[in-house]
This record gives structure tokens, C-alpha cells and sequence, in this order.
């Protein structure tokens, strides 16, 4: 077989579809290319193990040239089940076969997004507006053309519509017999509908692992609908630095990353349009917010520099772009609004999430508003300052890069307790079989484990211990039936726990005060809403302060991006929030190393911001 030879059929039966797959192509690349969902962490280089899949028929199945020495990787012989569970990359078939996907890659997700204030009255305060308006038809005495006709019936300059309207004009007021509604950003035309329709406005959290779409009707500022899907990005890996190595390397990975979020938008906009019986073209304005790299992934800026130091990004400021630029089918000339950066990876989504919690934080002398996440975001405001700053905390808390670890969906273990007899208690997104463990699920797990003194203060896991067993020479805990909690995994999340306290810390340096003057802690962020603040004090992932000082908000990003989408003052609000953050880089900072050292560990008695 060659490079020249037809593309080979891959079957997947669990979805009912069948894809072809190019010559050297591995199984992870086939299903990315068609869209088929393989969970893959680490974007297929290997060492993550989250792809597993099984060829369960076809001849010469695996092609030895895969291998490269990797010992996880097996070639099967023809027509043989596989005992074994592979990697989807480091796969490549030789023949048409048929392939079994993880079950945690399949299992419904049922936690994507949380909002509580979903229903929180939002005042418009929009330029976008709109005119029922009738005109008279043309005659062989009155030949005026269609946009001037439109335009003096609205009482605007000649010049006051876009191109995109002008050419929808001509068949929109035929088809509706002279009797339109004129959709306007200010006084100009931008839109051409039949009379009574909507103004409708979709605001997005463009987040690395999920995507939530508000839709709003932007003459009451009423949340119509909602919805959130996974971020179809994560096909190139969980976290943002594998996304921009891969959109760095080439020019056809770098358009397919684009293309994912703008199709992730087009998807939300289709599904919650047609939640309310709305058309596509009914939504007049847009407004995203993301994280730098999500940010310049849409918008087709390069993101080389974003990935080594210092981090620089092409562009900060908040942007209005034509929603067709980006290649989205909205109104004629509507507009996608994107909230601004502060500095590095700190997006829009935190600023807009700033915007949202404001009322929490502003009358606090100290405070601080941690988005957590994949990257997670962090401010100090103290004295009315905001110190800002952002660290790769990477996908550990959020099941990914865990040996066992899925996304929030049925089967997924979110809480673990210790019985009285020592044994596990768990809980169980769906009530259904435990195929893994979700974020929460996991950082139960580190508390539980050394809550029975299976896990020590370094993060070694104690061989001797009953719930702790050897697995391929490592120790590892057992959780459930086929449910592992791994060495690996232990560390994972050491070094996304101690990535996020360093950052804690170094803020309170930088403002030169300690985590007991903290008056209020606000966790921000889908997944955020979920965790067991005492089991994260446990592990060391937030400072040991009263309980009642920390408030759990939810998707404060996905609030404070409604807010935006229906107020140009909170637009300025936003600029002026972005404007006062002072931006830290962890990784210029002297004290990185050391606190980062002292941060990695489980001993609480050696956290040197003890709160009073």
C-alpha cells in the first residue's frame, strides 16, 4: 500500500459511521478530520493515554510501521480481537477495520456549564434597534432604487446602510411586499427583515474546554436560551500551549483550529435559533470572550508568540469585527463585539468575569477572583488595585491527563468519600456504572487518599496500603471496577495544584499582603462551580481561610459576556477593567522557582500564608 492508494474505511458502529482514513493517517488524525470525538489530552503526541480505542476486525489492522519502539502500541494479527486497548494515536491502519471507542470518549456530557444568575435582569443598552416600516412599490414614474427608497422612508443619509444589506434588499422587500423591518446599529442600516422579527443577540464563552452561547433578545435584554458544547479544539489537545504548538507548526493546523471555534459558534447559534423558533439571520450583534489564545484562534491572528516568552500578544484591545468576516451567517451586517485582554493568556473571559463579579469584590479592601480552568485566571484586588496573572494549570482538574479521567458525563465519578470501614464511597454523574472520575471527582480522590493514609505529604502514593496496588510497576489506588487513580495521576495534579497556588501567592507578594487578609475568595468558572471548597483546602489548592469568605459564582465569564452583549456601557466598563489590571508574567518573577517548590507538596503545615 501507498500514498497513492484509496483511502481506507474506518467503521465506528457505537456512532454509526464510517470515515476514510489517508495512507500513514492514524486513527486520531482520520477522526479528527471528520469530526469523529476521540478524546485525545495531550493532541496525539502520545504519552496521555486518553485516546484508547480497539480494533476489533479488520486485516493487517495495525500497521507495524506505527510502533516506533512504543511498547502500548500492538499489532494485531488479522481478523484477531485485540486483548488490549490502544492509542487512537500511534495507530495506523493498514486495512479497512472497524473500531471500538473508550467509553469515556462516548458518555454523554452532562456538565458543560453553570450560570446561576441566568435569569439576572440585564438593561439594555444597545445601539441596535429596528423599524417596521411600509414603502411604496416602484413604477415605470417613480424608478427610485431600492436603497434609497429604504433609506428616505427611514429618514437616513444615502450612505447610511452596509454593502451586506444592500444585497439582500432587492428580494427581502419583494418577497414581503414593500412591508419590512429595517434592522439599524444606530442610524445606520444594517438588515433587512419581514416586519415582527426579533433582535436577537448571541454572546459567547469561547472557553479551551467548553463553549456556552447565550441567546438574548436584545429589545428587553431577556435570556431567551442557553447552551454549551464542548470546545471541538480539544481534538488538538486539552490545553492551550499543545493547541498553539500545533497552530504554530502549520498552516493547515492553524485553519483547522480556526475553524473549529468558528464552527463551535455556527453550531450554538443553529441549536439555540431553533430552540425559539428564531431564524440564524435574526441575531443582529455578537459578543465572544476567551482567553488570549482562543481570542486570536477565532480572529486568525498568529499565536507563535504567545507560546514562548514573554508572551506577547498581537492584539489587546477590545475589537468589533463583521460577523461575516469570521464567516458566521448572522444579519446582513452584524457585528461580533470581543471583550478585551489584560496581558499574556489573561483574556476576555477573565475580564468579562471580572465585569460580572464585580459586586463581590469591589467593597473588599482585599479579594480575590480565581476563573478556574485549564488555564486559570487569577486577580488580587487590594487597596483598588487588580494584580492579574494566569497559569497553566492544564487539564488534571478537569479529568483530563488523568489515566482514568473523562469530562463531567454520565458514568463519571464526581465526589469520593471514606466510610468508616475505610472503604470508598462514591458518587456518580447518570447513577449509572463508574467508567472515570471528572475534576471534582479527582480532587476528592487526592483528599481521600490522604485522608486514609494512602498518599503521603510529597504525593507518593504508599504501596503497602490496602486500597494501593502495583500496575504496570507503579502504584496505583483502585477506585471501581476498571476506575484507576495512578502515580501519574497523583502528580498531574500536584503540578496543576501548585501552579495555581504559586500564582495565589506571588499575587500577594506583588500587593505585599498575606492570604488571611483575603475578605473574599470568589471561584469563578463552570468547573469551579462543582468543587468541594473544604477537599480543595485539604489538598492545598486554596489557602486555609473561613469558609464563608470564599463564594462559588459559576460561569462568571458566560455572565459578564451577556452583559456586554446588551450594554455599550459595560463594553466601556470592561475596557476600563482590562485598563486598570496589572499584568504579572509567573515566569519572570524571582520567587517562582521556590514557591512553586514549596507549593507542590500536601503538607498544610508548610503553607507559609497560614491564615491567622
Amino acid at each position: 500500500m501507498n500514498a497513492s492508494s484509496p483511502p481506507l474505511a474506518l467503521a465506528f458502529p457505537q456512532l454509526e459511521r464510517t470515515i476514510g482514513c489517508a495512507f500513514g493517517e492514524t486513527v486520531l488524525e482520520s477522526a479528527r478530520r471528520h469530526g469523529v470525538r476521540i478524546v485525545g489530552a495531550c493532541g496525539g503526541r502520545g504519552y496521555c493515554g486518553s485516546c484508547e480505542i480497539r480494533i476489533v476486525e479488520g486485516e493487517d489492522a495495525v500497521s507495524n510501521e506505527a510502533n516506533d519502539g512504543d511498547d502500548s502500541y500492538l499489532a494485531h494479527p488479522a481478523k484477531t480481537p485485540p486483548v488490549a486497548w490502544v492509542r487512537a494515536c500511534r495507530t495506523r491502519p493498514g486495512s479497512d477495520c472497524t473500531v471500538e471507542i473508550s467509553p469515556r470518549s462516548l458518555a454523554p456530557i452532562v456538565r458543560t456549564d453553570a450560570t446561576p444568575d441566568a435569569q439576572e435582569a440585564l438593561v439594555p443598552d444597545t445601539l441596535i434597534g429596528s423599524r417596521d416600516v411600509e414603502l411604496s412599490a416602484p413604477t415605470l414614474d417613480d424608478a427610485e432604487c431600492d436603497v434609497s427608497r429604504l433609506l428616505r422612508a427611514l429618514e437616513l443619509p444615502d450612505d447610511a446602510f452596509d454593502l451586506a444589506a444592500a444585497r439582500e434588499m432587492p428580494t427581502r422587500l419583494r418577497e414581503h411586499r414593500w412591508k419590512v423591518r429595517a434592522r439599524l446599529r444606530g442610524d445606520r442600516l444594517i438588515g433587512v427583515a419581514a416586519p415582527g422579527r426579533p433582535n436577537l443577540g448571541l454572546a459567547i464563552d469561547l472557553g479551551t474546554t467548553n463553549v456556552a452561547g447565550f441567546l438574548v433578545d436584545l429589545d428587553s435584554g431577556r435570556q431567551l436560551a442557553t447552551l454549551a458544547i464542548e470546545n471541538p479544539q480539544g481534538a488538538w489537545g486539552a490545553d492551550l500551549i499543545t493547541r498553539i504548538d500545533a497552530a504554530a507548526r502549520s498552516k493547515e493546523s492553524f485553519a483547522a483550529l480556526r475553524d473549529a471555534a468558528r464552527e463551535a459558534i455556527d453550531v450554538l447559534a443553529h441549536d439555540l435559533c431553533r430552540a425559539v423558533d428564531a431564524d440564524i439571520d435574526d441575531i443582529v450583534d455578537a459578543a465572544v470572550c476567551g482567553n488570549t489564545a482562543m481570542h486570536h484562534l477565532l480572529l486568525g491572528l498568529p499565536v507563535a508568540s504567545l507560546g514562548r516568552s514573554p508572551f506577547v500578544a498581537a492584539l489587546s484591545d477590545a475589537l468589533d469585527v463583521e460577523a461575516r468576516e469570521i464567516g458566521l451567517a448572522f444579519c446582513a451586517g452584524a457585528r461580533i463585539h470581543f471583550a478585551p485582554n489584560v496581558g499574556g493568556f489573561v483574556g476576555g473571559d477573565h475580564c468579562a468575569a471580572l465585569l460580572a463579579t464585580q459586586m463581590q469584590w469591589s467593597d473588599a479592601r482585599t479579594a480575590l477572583v480565581l476563573d478556574i480552568g485549564t488555564n486559570t485566571e487569577i486577580t488580587l484586588i487590594h487597596d483598588g488595585a487588580l494584580h492579574s496573572a494566569s497559569c497553566p494549570s492544564g487539564p488534571a482538574l478537569e479529568g483530563g491527563n488523568i489515566r482514568c479521567g473523562m469530562r463531567a458525563a454520565e458514568g463519571a465519578i464526581e465526589h469520593v468519600a471514606v466510610g468508616d470501614d475505610g472503604t470508598f464511597g462514591l458518587r456518580v454523574i447518570g447513577r449509572s456504572a463508574p467508567l472515570g472520575l471528572c475534576g471534582s471527582g479527582v480532587v476528592d480522590t487526592i483528599a481521600a487518599l490522604r485522608g486514609i493514609g494512602a498518599l503521603d505529604d510529597r504525593g507518593r502514593l504508599i504501596r503497602e496500603h490496602r486500597h494501593v496496588h502495583s500496575l504496570e510497576g507503579k502504584a496505583a489506588a483502585r477506585l471501581a471496577p476498571g476506575v484507576l487513580f495512578t502515580q501519574d495521576d497523583v502528580r498531574s495534579v500536584q503540578l496543576a495544584k501548585a501552579a495555581i497556588r504559586t500564582a495565589t501567592e506571588l499575587l500577594l507578594q506583588r500587593a505585599r499582603c498575606e492570604a488571611a487578609d483575603i475578605e473574599r475568595f470568589v471561584v469563578a468558572g463552570a468547573f469551579g462551580a462543582w468543587l468541594d471548597v473544604g477537599r480543595c483546602i485539604e489538598i492545598g489548592l486554596f489557602p486555609e481561610l473561613a469558609r464563608e469568605r470564599f463564594v462559588q459564582v459559576g460561569n462568571a465569564a458566560g455572565a459578564g459576556i451577556r452583559r456586554i452583549l446588551v450594554s455599550e456601557s459595560a463594553r466601556r466598563h470592561a475596557r476600563e477593567i482590562a485598563r486598570r489590571c496589572r499584568y504579572l508574567e509567573l515566569s519572570t518573577a524571582p520567587e517562582f522557582q521556590k514557591t512553586f517548590l514549596r507549593c507542590i507538596g500536601f503538607d498544610r503545615g508548610t503553607d507559609a500564608r497560614r491564615a491567622r
